[in-house]
């Protein structure tokens, strides 16, 4: 099982993408979807779907096989829960790298962490299209 971590707020193909790179390793996808409060701490910005609306457009894409909801307080939590093979992070998640690397090996696990490829990051990075359909309201 391949695990990949996100906000997924404004599904573009780029977010298709990473979902098809990440298939191509493991036979289950799991998609973690970062709660609203978090999303709002860390990117210092309100997501334009809550994430009840998230998880349900994420479940509808037949390349993810289970939508989890993040943890508020602790990330790390779903993967100890959910023992993943391999955790893909995207080309632009700087965050993770190496306090996971770290947890994983203080608990004892041994899912490989995999970094996935950019699609179009010129065009195709969420927040440029966010501020694109921003401009356009």
């Amino acid at each position: 099982m391949i695990m990949l971590f996100g906000t997924f707020d404004i599904l573009h193909p780029g977010h298709i993408n990473l979902f098809e790179q990440a298939k191509k390793h493991a036979d289950i996808l799991t998609v973690v979807v970062a709660q609203d409060v978090n999303v709002k701490k860390n990117k210092k910005h309100q997501t334009i779907f809550n994430q009840r609306e998230r998880i349900k457009m994420l479940k509808n894409i037949i390349l993810i096989d289970k939508v989890i909801l993040g943890n508020k307080k602790d990330y790390y939590q779903v993967i100890l829960k959910n023992k993943p093979d391999i955790i893909a992070l995207g080309y632009d998640q700087k965050d993770c790298g190496p306090g996971l690397e770290e947890f994983l090996k203080k608990n004892n696990l041994k899912a490989k962490i995999i970094r996935l490829k950019a699609y179009q990051p010129q065009r195709l990075k969420s927040h440029k299209v966010r501020n694109y359909i921003e401009s356009m309201i």
